[in-house]
């Protein structure tokens, strides 16, 4: 029986395919329940360990940074901070091919986004009020991955900071067992300009940019996907530092008409099933037969993957709509707000226009989304869970802030003031009144 299960009609996507899981700590395997338990002597939630956690890094600072981080990591080492001779030194143990391609990746993605900062805001005075525009000082950067290195995500979190001119980027990630960083990962954070990086991971790496320490400088905003452990301490943080974003497993959606490829469609929708069993690759086609042929297709290629159990379960998670047209294909898209929605029909341009909610759109068969992932340009950091509904993808826009900037004449004051105290005193503001009347008063 194919993996991908198909339904057919707007009403039955809804409360099938389409129906996503309120946002919430989900039950932990017993595993690591179990470990949870044996650190803190007692059973703990999810959110729980996470506040013990932030607590400890608060109270011990690097102490309970390091301890912990070498606990879950299983790695052993003295220094924090990875050397400058450590980061050099990666570039001798990477492959010149893989190397090339971080460089190709990061040259892409920081034009792209020098490209999107010309159009960004700026600064501004009109009549004697306005805002100024300026990065922000200090940021922070998961590099998410342990042993697997994710050095695009590297790239695509950081490169977008540099070229707002953040003053300085750092980075935390978890060791290797025997200390040592990933060297993808250290040679991608030298293309993308990343300052300085430091040993650190999961929440008590959260903890550590926050509140800082003796090692890890605090910082204003911090940056990137992680584990569930990561989010949680985001979430708990939240208010004493700045967050990206709340980020859930990946989905991609694709609208296919009678005209697409099957095994480019099945191909799409494996590539973000073989991320995460969570994962949700869902199909969205007028055409029954389409919806047929790509779970066979599916079937097929999910022989061939390294990931293909990974994929497999993701697939299940997913499924395939029969939409009425395209009409309702892209209404019930809008609903869902996909992550990646993949339009693989005769005219996607003209498609485009009635695209309201997603993080990512990807044209025709010549743009798929795993370019997205790397060399496209954008940052493949994208909102998740049905929040491109009201949030975007990671750009430079999220390592700019804006002050409001008021500076008036004597003129402005007379004009305005009689106008600002009157509402003063309508709240029952009085010194705010006098603030004003003073000041006219006195010439």
């Amino acid at each position: 029986m194919p993996s991908l299960q198909i339904v057919e009609g707007a009403d039955a996507a809804r409360s099938s395919v389409l129906k996503r899981d309120p946002f919430g700590a989900p039950d932990l395997p017993e595993a690591v329940a179990k470990s949870i338990e044996e650190l803190w002597g007692e059973p703990l939630s999810a959110a729980d360990h996470v506040a013990r956690i932030l607590e400890a890094v608060a109270g011990e600072g690097d102490a309970a940074v390091t301890r912990l981080s070498q606990q879950f990591d299983r790695s052993s080492y003295e220094a924090i901070e990875v050397s400058t001779d450590e980061i050099s030194e990666a570039f001798g143990l990477v492959p010149q091919e893989q190397i090339d391609a971080i460089e190709f990746a990061a040259n892409r993605i920081r034009q792209y986004h020098r490209e999107q900062l010309r159009h960004a805001p700026q600064s501004f005075s009109a009549r004697g009020a306005g805002w100024s525009v300026k990065p922000l000082q200090r940021v922070g950067v998961y590099m998410t991955g342990s042993d697997a290195a994710l050095p695009s995500s590297v790239i695509h979190t950081a490169v977008p900071g540099v070229v707002a001119g953040v003053d300085e980027v750092i980075g935390v990630t978890a060791a290797q067992a025997d200390g040592t960083v990933n060297p993808v990962k250290l040679v991608a954070a030298r293309f993308a300009g990343i300052n300085r990086i430091f040993r650190a991971s999961g929440a008590q790496a959260i903890a550590a940019l926050a509140y800082g320490t003796d090692t890890i400088p605090a910082v204003d905003k911090i940056y990137g996907p992680g584990n569930l452990f990561v989010t949680l301490a985001k979430q708990q943080l939240f208010g004493r530092v700045g967050i990206d974003a709340i980020y859930g497993p990946t989905e991609t959606l694709v609208i296919a008409d009678e005209t697409a490829s099957i095994d480019l469609v099945a191909a799409d929708l494996l590539a973000q099933a073989e991320h995460d069993r969570l994962a949700t690759p869902v199909l969205i086609t007028t055409s029954r037969a389409v919806a047929e042929a790509a779970a066979e297709q599916i079937e097929t290629q999910l022989e061939t993957l390294e990931r293909g159990e990974i994929a497999r379960a993701a697939v299940e998670r997913g499924g395939a709509v029969v939409a009425a047209d395209l009409g309702e294909a892209v209404t019930l898209a809008n609903e869902f707000a996909p992550e990646h929605l993949c339009l693989l029909v005769a005219d996607p341009e003209g498609l485009l226009p009635r695209i309201r909610n997603a993080g990512g759109v990807f044209l025709g068969e010549s743009s798929p989304e795993v370019l997205g992932d790397y060399t496209a340009g954008p940052s493949h950091v994208m909102p998740t869970g049905g929040s491109a509904r009201f949030a975007s993808p990671l750009s430079v826009l999220d390592f700019l802030k804006v002050t409001s900037v008021v500076s008036f004449d004597e003129h402005e004051l007379d004009r305005q003031g009689p106008y600002a105290a009157t509402l003063a005193r309508a709240e029952g503001l009085t010194a705010h009144a006098r603030s004003i009347e003073r000041r006219i008063e006195g010439r």
